[in-house]
C-alpha cells in the first residue's frame, strides 16, 4: 500500500493536534513530489485535511474505551493520508467548501485503515507505521473486529452522503476483497503471473484511490466528465505508485521505500521485477543464476539474498519494470487531459512526474 510514517503513534487529538497533523500532511507534499503553486488551492487542501483529521477521530470514537483505543491506534499513527489528499484535490474541480467533501474523505480513509488491520493479521505483521501493530498489541481477533468496526463506521458515514456513496463504497470494498482473495490464492492454472499481479494491485490499491478521486469530484459538484477523468487518473496513479514501491524495495540503497531494501525478496513476495526475472528467457549467466535463486522461494539466507539483490539491480527485469511504471504514470497523465488547465491539474500531473522519476 501507499503509506509511510508521518506522526508518532499515540499523538493526542484535539484542535492543536489536528492542525499540526494538517501541517505535517502539507509537509508530505514534497515527499510525494506534489507541487501546489497556488496559495488558494494550498489553503483549501490544508483546511480539508485538518477537518478530515478531526472527523476521523470523532467517527471512530465508541462507548467502549477499548474499541476507541484500538480504533484510534492507526488513526493516531498518521500516514500520508494519500486518499483524503486525492479527495481534496479532486474537489478543486468543483466546490471544495461543500461539507460532503470532508465526510467523503473520511469514508475513504476509514476504509483504507480497516484493510490495514486485516492485512496485518493475514501477514502476521508485528509493526505498522513505526508502532506495534494492532494484532500484536491486542490479538488477531481484536484486530479483525476493529477492522470490521471501521468498515461499519465508513458505511454509516456513506449513508449520510446518499445512496450513490453507499453503492460506490460497497463496490470498492468488493474489489478490495476480490484483490485480496486473488493475492491469497495466487495465479490460476494457465494465468500469466504478471497479469495476475497487476490485477491484484488494481483491485487492492487502485480501486480505493480511484474512488477517492471520484468522491472528490462527485461531492464537490464537478461535472460528470471531470469526475470520470479523476477516477481514471486515481486508479492508474494508484497502480503506478504501488509498482514504484516494488522497485524501490530493490533499487534503493536506503530506507527510501519505508522498509529495509530487499524485504519483499527476503519474504518471498513476488513483486513485478521478480516476476519479470522469472519469466525471462535470457540466457546470459547472470539471468540464469538469478532465476535459479528466485525459484527457491523466500531468501532467508543472507548470502543468497545479497546475491539476488545485486543481480536484480543490474537485470533487464528491473529495467522492464521501470518502463512499466513509467507507462502507468503516463497513462495517468493522459487521464487528466479532459480537466481544465489549472494549478490543481498541474499538481496531479506532478505526481506522475514524481513516480516516473523516483524509480530511476
Amino acid at each position: 500500500m501507499v503509506d509511510s510514517v508521518v506522526n508518532p503513534a499515540g499523538e493526542r487529538s484535539g484542535a492543536t493536534g489536528s492542525a499540526r497533523r494538517g501541517r505535517e500532511s502539507m509537509g508530505q507534499f514534497g515527499a510525494l513530489g506534489l507541487h501546489l503553486a497556488d496559495a488558494r488551492v494550498e489553503a483549501s487542501v490544508l483546511g480539508l485535511l485538518e477537518s478530515v483529521e478531526a472527523e476521523l477521530r470523532a467517527t471512530v470514537t465508541s462507548a467502549d474505551p477499548l474499541v476507541t483505543e484500538a480504533a484510534r491506534h492507526l488513526v493516531d499513527a498518521g500516514g500520508k493520508r494519500f486518499r483524503p489528499l486525492l479527495v481534496s484535490l479532486g474537489a478543486q474541480f468543483g466546490d471544495p467548501a461543500d461539507p460532503r467533501v470532508v465526510s467523503a474523505a473520511v469514508v475513504m480513509e476509514l476504509t483504507h485503515l480497516a484493510t490495514l488491520y486485516h492485512d496485518d493479521v493475514m501477514d502476521e505483521a508485528a509493526v505498522r507505521r513505526g508502532a506495534p501493530s494492532a494484532n500484536s498489541r491486542w490479538t488477531n481477533s481484536v484486530a479483525i473486529l476493529v477492522g470490521d468496526y471501521l468498515f461499519a463506521r465508513a458505511a454509516d458515514l456513506s449513508a449520510d452522503l446518499g445512496p450513490e456513496a453507499v453503492r460506490l463504497q460497497a463496490r470498492t470494498f468488493a474489489r478490495l476483497v476480490h484483490g485480496q482473495i486473488a493475492e491469497t490464492v495466487g495465479p490460476r492454472d494457465g494465468q500469466d503471473p504478471v497479469a495476475h499481479y497487476l490485477g491484484v494491485i488494481a483491485e487492492k490499491t487502485g480501486s480505493l484511490i480511484a474512488t477517492s478521486a471520484r468522491f472528490g469530484g462527485l461531492f464537490s459538484g464537478a461535472s460528470a466528465a471531470h469526475t470520470e477523468a479523476l477516477a481514471g487518473y486515481g486508479e492508474t496513479i494508484g497502480v503506478a505508485f504501488q509498482l514504484s514501491d516494488d522497485l524501490l524495495d530493490i533499487a534503493s540503497e536506503s530506507v527510501q521505500s519505508g522498509k529495509t531494501p530487499g524485504t519483499d525478496l527476503r519474504e518471498g513476495v513476488p513483486t513485478l521485477p521478480v516476476l519479470y526475472a522469472l519469466a525471462s528467457d535470457d540466457s546470459d549467466a547472470a539471468s540464469v543464476r538469478l532465476r535459479e535463486i528466485l525459484a527457491t522461494g523466500p531468501l532467508v539466507d543472507d548470502a543468497l539474498h545479497a546475491e539476488a539483490l545485486g543481480l536484480l539491480r543490474e537485470s533487464p527485469a528491473l529495467k522492464r519494470a521501470r518502463e512499466t511504471v513509467r507507462s502507468y504514470a503516463e497513462e495517468a497523465r493522459e487521464q487528466l487531459a479532459l480537466l481544465p488547465e489549472t494549478s490543481s491539474r498541474r499538481a496531479l500531473e506532478s505526481l506522475c512526474d514524481y513516480i516516473a522519476d523516483r524509480t530511476g
